[in-house]
């Protein structure tokens, strides 16, 4: 009789903020329009994977900063999670910066800044990879700092003498600012159609400041 085709059980590993900038750049969106169950099912579709947990990490925005944005993700976080989405976050940081202005004039710009994002997906990947959770590891994350890890879970692989794939899926066009996945992965990458067809069209901004 013929062999059994395995099933390989993917978990996605969604960076919110880098897949929402990479988007922007990419297809001009500006809101994180996107759907992570959706857009996880539709790899796992075209490749015959089994699409298990999502795991979903962000930065928040401080009320202070913008009464909207802090808005905005703590009614999508509520949203995720409802869905069966696992939500790692963390408060973004604020970096203050003076600009002189041509007329002489200084103006204080303000970056937000993430801090410990991509080391808890890193730990994470890490420790379902030991917990046997999945088969494939698709991040939608374009952040080379994840390429680290990636000689860790082939030494898992090969201690547990089975099969680990690390993919990384991020948005591709001829506007798109990074035209590389995650160094050490396999890239998938994810053009407008793919990408508009995992679309969440709700609108999660608070309803006084819509």
């Amino acid at each position: 009789m013929p062999d059994t085709p395995i099933t390989l059980h993917a978990m996605a590993f969604v960076d919110g903020q880098n897949l929402y900038q990479h988007a922007k750049a990419a297809f001009g969106y500006h809101h994180p329009n996107f759907d992570p169950v959706k857009l996880h099912a539709a790899v796992c579709l075209q490749h015959g994977w089994k699409p298990n947990l999502v795991r979903f990490y962000t930065g928040i925005p401080s009320r202070v900063e913008s009464e909207m944005w802090a808005g905005y993700w703590s009614n999508r976080v509520l949203s995720l999670k409802r869905s069966g989405v696992d939500v790692v976050t963390r408060p973004l940081r604020y970096r203050k910066t003076d600009v002189s202005q041509p007329d002489g004039s200084i103006k204080q710009i303000t970056t937000p800044q993430e801090k410990g994002i991509d080391v808890r997906m890193s730990l994470d990947i890490l420790i379902n990879a030991l917990k046997r959770s999945y088969d494939v590891a698709v991040i939608f994350s374009q952040d080379q700092d994840l390429a680290e890890i990636v000689h860790d879970l082939k030494e898992i692989a090969r201690q547990q003498d089975r099969f680990i794939r690390i993919v990384s899926a991020f948005p591709d066009s001829p506007t798109a600012t990074a035209k590389r996945g995650i160094d050490k992965t396999d890239w998938f990458r994810m053009d407008r159609i793919f990408y508009d067809s995992c679309l969440d069209h709700y609108d999660y901004r608070p309803r006084n400041l819509r």
